[in-house]
């Protein structure tokens, strides 16, 4: 199969799976500016589709270095009010949302973190509004990936320019099922296999899970309401679309003050254009009591003061050692990919949809019923080949459900 081929399948599978756009439909993406001629094909698909209307905002890696390296201290206080109201504008009339990422890991490097940290601050409250819509499920909503030329040389930096990029989209393609001869339908397929382990967990309910692994022995209580949501979601009008593409979890959401225990991570964390690396995080309940890192020491504290809650964990996701991912061997420095190749656990907010009846709560009733909510939602990495999870029962009877990396149920 051909590179443009290849290409064409990704976009078809973005448009008809990831956001699954509807008839007359607006979608609105959200790209860095090196993606264009991807958005392009992006674009025929989704009107070829049936779309209303495509909108693009755009953004670019250089303009962003640019004002990170000269712009005033205040401007990084403050965020584009229109940008946010447009987003909650669009969300509120049942636009569908994508995402591209792909940006440079390290294009902040060297930067003040404070000016990372406020900017990511800024944004957060601004788009706490639209983030609602996002974290309820309320639209749909989809995450794909383009290489861009810093992230491909970061990736594999034996390679330089077009060479590393190429290497990459071989790499994404894989991990999409566009290799396979009709990835629409594997990605059903794929689906099917996350929603039986859905129910298996559903079922079950278990009132904790026990993590061990090398530097990790960490305790998680879930809410009483709990549920486990797989891969696919189903949008406040009936519409099923994948936020993640690619996904291979099965995720739920963390009792806000039942952690307790350490967790290291097993993946480099890409956060605000840089890596955080080698990190282990102290929990008390709840909350983040101590956090110790090799690589990225500073912005790992400035996110976690993000806000009150940012020192708490929302998502509990569960992901096999073994995986299409994983079985690359690829360290992605994006969190896309790597969360989808490793066991992963989330900094900040809960999806308001993993307890029940939770779309329709306001924050003030999530937290009542044990969930975290906050402006900061950040996937770090801590599954391995080496990692064992016991779901805890109410009586305190135990049930394997990882063993050495891998589903144990």
């Amino acid at each position: 199969m051909s590179f443009v081929n290849q290409v064409e399948k990704y976009a078809d599978l973005a448009v008809k799976v990831g956001v699954n756009i509807q008839q007359g439909q607006t979608l609105v993406i959200r790209t860095p500016l090196f993606a264009a001629d991807f958005v392009r094909i992006v674009a025929k698909k989704a009107y070829e589709a049936g779309a209303g209307h495509v909108e693009v905002e755009w953004s670019d890696e250089e303009i962003t270095k640019l004002k990170f390296q000269l712009a005033p201290d205040e401007s990084f206080h403050t965020y584009p009010e229109w940008r946010a109201k447009g987003l909650e504008e669009e969300a509120e009339k049942g636009s569908a949302f994508l995402s591209i990422t792909g940006a440079d890991p390290d294009l902040l490097k060297g930067m003040d973190p404070s000016r990372i940290a406020n900017a990511n601050k800024a944004a957060g409250a601004a788009l706490n509004g639209f983030r609602k819509y996002i974290t309820s499920d309320k639209v749909a909503w989809s995450i794909v990936a383009v290489p861009s030329v810093g992230w491909a040389e970061t990736v594999f930096p034996e390679e330089k320019g077009e060479a590393a990029v190429e290497k990459l989209w071989n790499a994404i393609f894989a991990a999409t099922r566009i290799d396979q001869a009709d990835p629409v339908a594997a990605w059903k397929d794929h689906l099917k296999t996350l929603d039986e382990k859905m129910e298996i967990l559903n079922k079950h309910h278990f009132s904790a899970l026990h993590y061990t692994a090398d530097g990790t022995d960490l305790t998680i209580e879930l809410p009483e309401t709990h549920l486990w949501v797989s891969g696919g979601s189903i949008s406040k009008s009936g519409v099923d679309f994948v936020a993640n593409m690619p996904t291979e979890e099965v995720f739920t959401a963390a009792k806000k003050t039942g952690v307790n225990g350490h967790v290291t991570s097993t993946k480099p964390l890409s956060y605000g254009g840089s890596l955080i690396e080698d990190f282990t995080l102290t929990f008390k309940d709840g909350k983040i009591v101590e956090a110790t890192a090799k690589k990225g020491q500073e912005t790992l504290e400035h996110l976690l003061e993000n806000d009150e809650n940012s020192r708490y964990i929302g998502e509990v996701a569960l992901v096999p050692h073994k995986s299409p991912i994983s079985d690359t061997n690829i360290i992605f420095f994006n969190t896309l990919f790597d969360e989808n190749a490793s066991n992963h656990l989330a900094i900040g907010s809960a999806y308001a949809f993993n307890i029940e009846g939770g779309k329709e709560m306001s924050n003030e009733e999530l937290e009542k019923n044990g969930i975290n909510t906050s402006q900061t939602h950040v996937d770090f990495m801590v599954g391995s080949a080496t990692m064992d999870i016991d779901g805890i029962q109410e009586d305190g009877s135990r049930v394997p459900v990882f063993r050495d990396g891998n589903w144990a149920i």
